[in-house]
């Protein structure tokens, strides 16, 4: 039987090593630089070695850093590569994403078949509010919506967002409207919003974009997701604060009117994969799609 140190720590010794600098090894690992320090200090005491040279900056590999090195970094190549030929092999199942339901249900699905004769892309699709986590599992790649890339992962823009005020032709037919002000005037919806008071779709700050002052305006309509809400303002219910992106489709075939040119600002819509995916060229196509796809 083999005695080996840990394989997280021989990881960390050669990215740190590779990279000669832990903070980008860290990043990609996925771990901060004080956990890299840690797995690298705990390989060194299994080894009763030094493996860096740490002071002066910047930090060098040790005589028996460099004899470790080059043989990991030899390792760790060929279960690369040997993995991918393996993955390769299973490029035919479907690449499967992950997305909310109101993205699902309202952008995606509907272009599902052109997808398919357009882009020869298969996708299984995951529905479900909830992000996932994209370091394990049987997720391929999420669309998310965010101001900004976060740590992790590889981030690719899609679609710039803005939220508009929406409502139905037979709405408008009863209860016509000929400024920002009459809009105020119409049955008001509103759904909840998990991404911070300070950029959430109200009729209160859509307001104060438009320049209207006076009493808040009475929401007659909740909902707790956003489909739900657009689905009240297609049904004729009212007037609803909606994403321009998820409502695109309903603009186009004229089940939605936009009601002003003031909008709240939106965020980005963002397809998400790890960067060492073997199937990310599959999401970066995904990607190129969507985007001219509109």
């Amino acid at each position: 039987m083999r005695r080996l140190p840990p394989l997280h720590a021989l990881r960390a010794f050669e990215a740190a090593a590779r990279h000669l600098h832990f903070a980008r090894a860290a990043a990609e690992l996925h771990l901060t630089p004080t956990a890299i320090s840690h797995q690298i200090r705990q390989l060194e005491e299994i080894l009763e070695v030094k493996l860096f040279h740490r002071y002066p900056r910047p930090i060098r590999l040790s005589a028996e850093g460099e004899a470790l090195y080059p043989v990991l970094r030899e390792s760790f190549d060929r279960m690369a590569d040997t993995i991918a030929g393996i993955s390769e092999r299973d490029t035919d199942r479907p690449l499967t994403v992950s997305v909310t339901v109101a993205f699902a249900s309202l952008w995606l699905m509907r272009r599902l078949p052109a997808l398919r004769s357009e882009a020869g892309m298969n996708l299984k699709v995951e529905a479900d509010n909830r992000p996932v986590d994209l370091s394990g599992g049987d997720v391929d790649f999420a669309v998310r919506y965010a101001l900004h890339p976060e740590l992790g992962g590889q981030w690719l823009p899609l679609f710039e967002d803005s939220l508009i005020p929406l409502c139905a032709p037979d709405l408008l037919r009863r209860c016509p409207v000929n400024d920002d002000a009459g809009i105020l005037r119409l049955p008001l919806i509103e759904y909840r919003w998990s991404g911070g008071a300070e950029a959430a779709p109200s009729w209160q700050r859509w307001c104060r974009a438009a320049g209207l002052t006076g009493e808040a305006p009475e929401v007659t309509q909740h909902f707790s997701e956003e489909i739900h809400a657009i689905d009240s303002a297609l049904a004729g219910q009212g007037v609803v604060l909606a994403s321009s992106v998820l409502a695109a489709s309903a603009m186009t075939t004229g089940q939605l009117l936009r009601l002003s040119d003031t909008d709240l600002p939106g965020r980005t819509f963002w397809a998400v994969s790890r960067a060492d995916h073997p199937r990310f060229a599959e999401v970066e196509h995904f990607a190129n799609w969507a985007r001219a796809s509109g």
